[in-house]
Order: structure tokens, then sequence, then C-alpha cells
């Protein structure tokens, strides 16, 4: 075992502080490494404040994670010492049912061991996240990380990235689409690069007008005001998909009313109450609602190539770790542009 430093939450409401604990020694296929950058995501803050009701404490979070191989087991074949690499928001999974044999990880049959807040697959080791100094992780969920980007941008692109990239290839959106982008933030404005990077036409959704020029700064073709019922009427039936960023609870079939027939809303935030979808909302036009979760691991490596062949990375704000809790609080207000990456050289 090999101790290490962190910051964690020891319940529901307590801050997050420093926390010592220890990692497992490197079996014959694992990779330890030194963690460089770690990105804050939205669901650290319904994990660490147990709004979804499945938290264990203590709770070490972050699972957009890069930094730099300092060990390798006797089996590792994929990294050596001094490869740069990513975790993001899983570290195993069972590998043996039809959706692992497929690459889609993060839908496991058998339950995946997500980075942090769940068990290996020992189903009794509890998993710690990004907020520390190393990892210690099964070489076949740990991804290559190009040296072309500025590694604190890449970070985030483990989770947001990879959860606004994966929807866009599975329903093939790309040129001669028209797709809406609801919500500007750390999902957001990855889902508007990549919208753009893929060729469709890229209309930012806000509730907040100040952030218009920022869409545009970020690629968006259009922008549209939601609480402006006169710019709404004008795009009725207008969009093939709408990519719903937001994790705060909000009225889907108001959105579904923008889609044309046959048109997709793809959810890929996690509002906390549940939503009621009016039938004819869907019927009328032969409209979906779906969901996609991140990515699984053959798929996030191909968006980190992806990104450094495109030169796509998150817009970031640097922190210390000893700010993280006002991080949070500024999280809350919409107050950052566009993730918050913590400098674990601070820790």
């Amino acid at each position: 075992m090999t101790a290490t430093k962190a910051y964690a939450a020891q319940s529901a409401s307590s801050p997050l502080s420093s926390w010592s604990f220890e990692r497992r020694e490197p079996g014959p296929k694992d990779v330890q490494f030194d963690i460089l950058y770690c990105g804050v995501c939205h669901t650290d803050i319904h994990l660490v404040r147990n709004e979804w009701g499945s938290s264990v404490y203590p709770m070490v979070p972050g699972h957009e994670i890069v930094g730099r191989v300092t060990r390798v087991g006797n089996q590792v074949r994929k990294f050596k010492t001094g490869d740069l690499v990513g975790v993001g928001c899983l570290v195993d999974s069972c590998r043996d049912c039809e959706n692992c044999a497929e690459g889609l990880e993060q839908y496991c049959l058998n339950g995946n061991s997500p980075t942090y807040n769940g068990k290996e697959q020992d189903k009794k080791t509890i998993t710690y996240g990004g907020y520390s100094k190393m990892m210690v992780t099964n070489e076949d969920f740990v991804l290559r990380v190009s040296d072309k980007l500025p590694l604190q941008a890449v970070a985030p692109l483990l989770c947001a990235g990879i959860t606004t990239y994966s929807p866009l290839k599975h329903w093939r959106i790309g040129k001669g689409h028209k797709i809406g982008v609801l919500g500007l933030g750390g999902l957001g404005h990855m889902a508007v690069k990549f919208g753009v990077a893929f060729g469709a036409e890229v209309t930012m959704l806000s509730g907040s007008a100040s952030k218009e020029a920022d869409a545009k700064r970020l690629g968006a073709h259009k922008f549209l005001l939601t609480k402006d019922e006169q710019q709404l009427k004008k795009v009725n039936g207008y969009f093939d998909f709408i990519i719903d960023t937001v994790s705060a609870p909000h009225d889907h079939n108001l959105y579904l009313g923008l889609l044309r027939t046959n048109g997709v809303l793809i959810c890929v935030g996690a509002p906390p109450t549940p939503t009621q979808i009016l039938g004819f909302n869907l019927i009328g036009g032969r409209k979906s609602i779906a969901g996609s979760l991140i990515g699984g691991l053959p798929e996030t490596q191909e968006m980190l190539d992806y990104c450094a062949a495109n030169n796509i990375v998150s817009d970031v704000e640097m922190i210390d770790m000893k700010d993280i809790s006002t991080a949070y609080e500024r999280m809350l207000k919409g107050d950052v542009r566009y993730r918050f990456v913590i400098d674990m050289a601070s820790l």
C-alpha cells in the first residue's frame, strides 16, 4: 500500500478538507501515475452533498484526471514510465457482458466501477477519485493523452468532453443537421465546439442574454434566448436534435416543440426531480426523448485523439485545492467559464 494525500468529504454537510489514505500497490496490469490536474464536475457537488442518495464517506471526488506515469506492472503493454495519461469516470467493469464486449463499459450490465464513490469489481473496495496526489488503475481504463494540448484544458474532456461527443457520434450528427444546445456550461460549451467541428449548424439555447457573445466566440452560429416567446415561435419545429445539458429542473415539453418531425431531444444533464412529458408532444411528430451517459473506453480514446488532431480543449479556470468550496459555490451560481480545474501541485 502507498500512502497519499487527498481532499475528501467526511459527510454530506462538511466542507472538503485534507485527508490521507492508502492506494493499492500496482498489480501486474496496473498503472500508477501522479495526478497533475483534475477537473471539477457538477456531479462532484451532487455526490459530495448526497443529492442523489447514494454517497459513501469519506469521499474523494474527481473523475476528470490527467497525470504522468510513475510505475507500471510487469504485464502492462500500453504504457511506460513518463507517459501522459488520463482517467475518466470509470476505473473498471465486468469485462464479460455484451455491453463491455462492444466497448460500452459505461453501460456494463453487471455494474461498472466508477472512479469514485463506487466499488471495485470485488464489490467491496471503495474507489477514491482525482482530488488526490496519485492513482493506481488497470491499464485498460487508462487513456493516452497527447502532449500537443495544454494538459489542464484536456482534463475536462474526460467527462464534459466525452459526455457530449458520444451522443453526437451515436446519432451521426454532422453536416446538414440543425442542432440546438441547451445550456452554456461545462457540458454545453463542449457540445457547441464538437457540433461545429462536425459540420452541423449550432444554435445556443440559453435563458441568459449575457451568454450570447460567448456562445458566438465558441463557434455557435446562432443564439436563442429561451425566455423570449417570440424567438421561440420562430424556431418551432426547426431542430433535428437538441442536446440538453441542463441539470436543474426544467420543462422538457417546451423543447420538444422546437424539434422537427423525427427530431430527438438528447438529455445529458441529470435533473434531480422527475419530469412530466405530455404524450402528444411525442406522437404528434414521431419525436423522441433520449439519454446518453459518457462513453466507453474506445470512444473516449477516439475523442481524445480527435481533440488532439483538431486542437479542441475545454475553456478552463485554474484553482488551488484549498479553494474547492468556493469553486462549488460559484458553480452553483453559474459563475465559471466553463470548467474549474484543480492544479494538484497545490495539494
